[in-house]
């Protein structure tokens, strides 16, 4: 859900297409949540009967997020040591995070729609909490730790040196993994890393960060090839875990459709048949997404409760979208920019050197999210 900076290659230039991409899945799940989801559970009066069955599948904007993590926070850690992969991951993710944390434990607790107790808040700011079996205090959070077990990963590589050999015995190794769990062959704790429910995401995002670097070969499109398969395989049984969630039906089909089109959109760019699509101002967009993801759900639902008895819906939804909009813009502004380079100087002796990278995104995921 956040943008990364990615490694020199040929041609070096910031992929705006991918801020664009970003905003746009983060919108998708803000949509889900405001006319689907949260009146389907009981957190909103305001209903969406029509409209939710096209943005029931808004969830489906999680799944480019890890694509386009895979991508980018790879090719962050190409040529950066081990060290500064980790703290490039602790300015980008926890200033944004920890105001999030605050602000919805403080609506939570005030609204009294959602219980926060003191020691779920302080095991939240960790974003670790689901390691000890702490509740995340919003629903969107779980993708976090998905993250962060991914980017766990990426520090084993950078500590013995990303190449392009090394990348792909990597991604070979985690499809043998995932292949292994989902066959039933290996203990359920080596899931905790492995994640097969989207690991053929981050694994196509990273062989994609390798094709933007050098080019398309008959090996990374296999590994492409397989990344595909499964998620329309996982991606249909998750469909149908979701539907059974809110107690409707999610169309194979569609899910399918969005899944490809997703394998589709990211292998252009990474091709850089995208790059005239570019804009500046996307990245503007893209340096909210983060923050928009991090803050809308509960605190979009306290105020879709409050107000939605009162006020028309459609005028409710978009308000509170431009609202959020705004929220992300001051965590953004006052937050991420000002905090980063300090808390940049707590890690290392020289925060103001920068090597000249591609940039996607905001100041430093996708995400992510």
């Amino acid at each position: 859900m956040s943008a990364e900076p990615a490694a020199p290659g040929p041609a070096a230039r910031r992929l705006h297409e991918l801020d664009l991409l970003r905003i746009g899945a983060a919108v998708a799940v803000v949509v889900f949540h405001y006319t689907f989801s949260g009146w389907m559970q009981g957190h909103s009066p305001a209903r969406f009967p029509g409209l939710g069955q096209v943005s029931r599948y808004g969830y489906l904007g999680v799944d480019l997020f890890f694509v386009i993590s895979g991508f980018v926070v790879s090719l962050s850690a190409w040529g950066r040591p081990a060290r500064g992969f980790v703290v490039s991951r602790i300015v980008r993710l926890y200033p944004a995070f920890w105001v999030a944390v605050t602000l919805t434990a403080l609506v939570s607790v005030a609204s009294g729609r959602f219980r926060v107790g003191f020691g779920q808040y302080l095991a939240n700011l960790t974003m670790l909490n689901p390691v000890a079996g702490i509740a995340n205090i919003d629903v969107v959070y779980w993708t976090l730790w998905a993250e962060i077990r991914f980017y766990l990963l990426v520090f084993v590589l950078a500590v013995v040196g990303l190449t392009r050999r090394r990348v792909l015995l990597a991604l070979w190794a985690w499809l043998a993994v995932t292949a292994a769990t989902q066959l039933g062959l290996l203990p359920g704790f080596v899931d905790l890393l492995g994640q097969s429910t989207f690991a053929h995401y981050f694994v196509a995002g990273m062989a994609l960060g390798v094709i933007h670097r050098s080019g398309m070969t008959w090996e990374l499109g296999v590994i492409l090839a397989l990344c595909w398969g499964n998620a329309l395989y996982r991606g249909a049984g998750f469909a149908a875990g979701v539907g059974e969630r809110y107690r409707t039906g999610f169309s194979t089909v569609v899910v399918c459709a969005v899944i490809t089109a997703i394998f589709v959109v990211m292998i252009l760019v990474a091709l850089r048949r995208t790059e005239s699509l570019g804009r500046p101002w996307m990245a503007h967009a893209g340096a909210l997404t983060y923050p928009l993801y991090l803050a809308h759900a509960h605190l979009g639902f306290v105020v879709l409760a409050w107000l939605g008895p009162t006020v028309n819906r459609y005028v409710l939804v978009v308000g509170l979208m431009v609202a959020m909009g705004v929220v992300a813009w001051g965590i953004h502004a006052w937050v991420e920019r000002p905090v980063a380079p300090r808390l940049r100087g707590l890690f290392t002796r020289a925060p103001g050197r920068r090597a000249g990278r591609i940039r996607s995104g905001s100041s430093a995921t996708g995400k992510g999210c």
